[in-house]
C-alpha cells in the first residue's frame, strides 16, 4: 500500500498562525504530519510551538537552524561554510530536541536540491555526526526543474553513508505555484513532460485548482504502486492562498478515498528497517 505524507517547512513569520489551522484540520482527518521547523523560529516561540505539535499524529523535525543554504542552489543563494554550515545542520537539531524532548530523526534543508546531498561530503559527514537518520533534501527534477518527480527512497551508500536515507518529497512547490509566490524568478519544468496534468499554465486561481495539480501526483504514486508520495508545503503559503484550508481539507479527503495509508517521514524511514536511535 502506498504511503501518504503530509509535511510542511515551517519557516517564517505567519507561521505559527498557519499551523494553528494546520494542525485543526489534520485533527479532523486523524491525520499524521511531519512538521520541519527552523530552528531559530522555535527557539522565539518554543512554548507555542510545543503547545500545539505535542501530539502523537505528529513528526517534528529540523529545517536547519536559520533555512541558510547547505550547498549552492540557484534561486536560494550560496552555501555557508564551516561553523556555519555545522551551526545550521547540529543546532537545528539540537534545539528540536530541546523543545519537544524527543529524537529528532530527520532534516530537510532549507529550499532542498535536484541531487539531494549526493557529492556533498562535508554536509554528509555533519549529518552523520549529528545523528540524523534521514534527509529530505530532494525536492526538485533535474536542473531545478518542476514538478519535483516521484523519487522514492535511497541511502547515500555510494557517498560512503549506507544507514543515512534520503526521503524525498515530490510536486510543486506550493509557495512558489500561486500568485502569492515568494519566488519571482521563471520556474523551469523539465521535457518531456511526465505529469502533463499537473503543469499549469500559469499560477493556480483557487484552491480548488491547486487540488487538481496535487491529485495527479497522488493518483499516480497509487496506479504505480509506489512506497510512499508528500508534496511540499509550506504554513505561511497555505493560509495567505487559502485561509479556509480548502485545499488541505481536499487532499485528505482524496489521500483516504485512494486508499493511501497516512504516515510520517519518521514511520518511514522506520519501515525502511534502518537502526534506530
Amino acid at each position: 500500500m502506498t504511503a501518504y505524507i503530509a509535511a510542511y517547512d515551517v519557516e517564517g513569520p505567519g507561521c505559527l498562525a498557519a499551523c494553528e489551522k494546520i494542525v485543526a484540520v489534520h485533527r479532523k482527518f486523524e491525520m499524521p504530519a511531519t512538521f520541519y521547523i527552523v530552528g531559530r523560529l522555535l527557539e522565539g516561540s518554543a512554548a507555542a510551538f510545543r503547545r500545539l505539535l505535542d501530539d502523537p499524529l505528529f513528526e517534528i523535525a529540523s529545517h536547519t537552524y536559520s533555512h541558510r543554504m547547505l550547498r549552492d542552489h540557484p534561486f536560494c543563494g550560496s552555501s555557508v561554510a564551516g561553523d556555519d554550515l555545522a551551526t545550521e545542520i547540529v543546532k537545528g537539531k539540537r534545539i528540536v530536541e530541546d523543545v519537544f524532548e524527543r529524537p529528532c530523526l530527520g532534516m530537510r534543508p532549507g529550499c532542498s536540491f535536484d541531487v539531494g546531498l549526493r557529492g556533498a561530503p562535508e554536509v554528509l559527514k555533519l549529518v552523520d555526526e549529528a545523528g540524523y537518520r534521514y534527509v529530505s533534501s530532494l525536492a526538485w527534477g533535474p536542473d531545478f526543474t518542476l514538478p519535483a518527480p516521484l523519487n522514492q527512497p535511497f541511502a547515500y551508500a555510494e557517498d560512503g553513508y549506507p544507514n543515512l536515507w534520503e526521503l524525498p518529497c515530490h510536486g510543486w512547490h506550493d509557495n512558489v505555484i500561486k500568485p502569492t509566490s515568494a519566488l519571482k524568478r521563471p520556474l523551469r519544468v523539465a521535457w518531456p513532460i511526465e505529469f502533463p496534468g499537473a503543469v499549469p499554465a500559469g499560477h493556480v486561481q483557487t484552491p480548488e485548482e491547486e487540488f487538481r495539480i496535487d491529485r495527479v501526483l497522488l493518483d499516480a504514486a497509487a496506479e504505480r504502486g509506489l512506497q510512499f508520495v508528500s508534496l511540499v508545503w509550506h504554513p505561511w503559503s497555505l493560509d495567505r492562498f487559502d485561509p479556509d484550508m480548502r485545499m488541505l481539507r481536499l487532499v485528505f479527503a482524496h489521500a483516504r478515498a485512494l486508499g493511501l495509508a497516512p504516515t510520517t517521514y519518521a514511520d518511514l524511514y522506520g519501515q525502511l528497517g534502518g537502526p534506530k536511535p
